[in-house]
């Protein structure tokens, strides 16, 4: 094998290689570009807690992976009138009493996402489940839920309350939100419109 020929056999070599790596760069950015689309605040946050990129984004992955391998279903228009309904009890009774109205919204989202299909027997798995799908909304549950489980041990302000129920209220019309991503407002708004329509 002549001079030459090694020349370009070792520039063939190089050459190949800085595609792989260029290709690979590629494949990491577009990677990280996806996941942050996807989680918003929530990659940042998992960022935070993981130390470092590399073990937020399997983090997050394997949430997805997890999440994929549920039967994560839509509500029917009677699930959703009958939680929306609910719902509305909660907030009313939050005037007189503002500390089992978010204990029972707490208990109340719990049911929302057992109904669509989410495990709910641990609040980190739960959290976490959610962040998939709902991540603009997972902290609302985050900061919601701790109000909440302060109540039983201590005094929480009404304010403090307040915000709990806010938090909690985002998180709720994020779930009862149909396939297509509609409020569960408008949905019940429609339901409703079509069953009058039905009377007639």
């Amino acid at each position: 094998m002549d001079a030459t020929t090694v020349i370009i056999l070792v520039l063939a070599v190089v050459i190949i290689a800085a595609i792989a790596v260029a290709v690979w760069f590629y494949l990491q950015k577009q990677r990280t570009s996806n996941l942050r689309a996807k989680f918003g605040p929530e990659y940042s946050r998992a960022v935070r807690a993981e130390g470092d990129t590399k073990h937020a984004e399997q983090v997050l992955e394997q949430r997805q992976q997890r999440v994929n391998k549920l039967n994560i279903t839509a509500l029917s228009a009677g699930q959703r009138n009958e939680f929306a309904q609910a719902w509305e009890k909660e907030q009313a009774r939050f005037v007189d009493d503002p500390s089992n109205a978010v204990n029972n919204a707490d208990r109340l989202v719990r049911r929302v996402m057992e109904t669509r299909g989410y495990p709910v027997s641990d609040f980190e798995q739960r959290v976490a489940d959610i962040s998939v799908d709902h991540p603009v909304v997972v902290e609302n549950y985050r900061v919601a839920h701790a109000v909440a489980a302060r109540t039983r041990d201590q005094q929480v302000s009404t304010e403090e309350l307040r915000t709990a129920m806010i938090h909690y209220r985002a998180l709720f019309a994020d779930l009862l939100k149909d396939g297509r991503g509609r409020p569960v407002s408008d949905v019940m708004r429609a339901d409703n419109t079509r069953a009058r329509s039905a009377g007639r």
